[in-house]
């Protein structure tokens, strides 16, 4: 047998509204006056003075390692510009002056606009020549051309 639910009978003041819109503008005065004269207790962080901690496996601005001899340890070989969805990484191959290996690059570029940060290139990359680990979240330009970044800045990133 089904159950019968007897609802409140609703009298014209409840069907306009006022009260439930009076409450609103209660719970907004009372968030207010909580701003204004309890600063200390509202759930933000002064985010010049204080940062906030970054998890060790965030991904960041990527960086480029080096070898032992300061020589880059990119190969050149390609795999993190294809492995890229966005496809704003640029190498370009040429030969390497020490026998150790067969190429290195000349040319190694990431533009920043394009850029979706989902580390495709890091796991791709069989030399592990770039990581993303430096923890630098924050890209503040005043040009276009300065958000890509080149191989020297990606050198000393981190």
């Amino acid at each position: 047998m089904p159950r019968i639910i007897q609802h409140p009978k609703r009298t014209l003041w409840v069907q306009s509204y006022v009260p439930e819109a009076i409450r609103g503008l209660f719970t907004t005065l009372r968030h207010f006056l909580r701003g204004l004269f309890k600063y200390e207790t509202l759930p933000t962080i002064p985010y010049p003075t204080i940062k906030t901690p970054i998890p060790k496996n965030y991904r960041g601005m990527h960086r480029l390692l080096k070898r032992a001899d300061g020589s880059p340890r990119c190969v050149a070989c390609g795999m993190c510009a294809a492995a890229c969805p966005a496809r704003c990484i640029r190498v370009d191959g040429g030969e390497s002056p020490n026998g150790q290996v067969e190429k290195q690059a000349v040319r190694f570029e990431i533009d920043y606009l394009a850029c979706v940060f989902c580390g495709l290139c890091v796991e791709a990359c069989p030399a592990d020549a770039i990581r993303m680990d430096t923890g630098v979240t924050s890209f503040v330009h005043d040009s276009r051309e300065k958000f890509i970044a080149n191989m020297q800045d990606l050198s000393k990133a981190g």
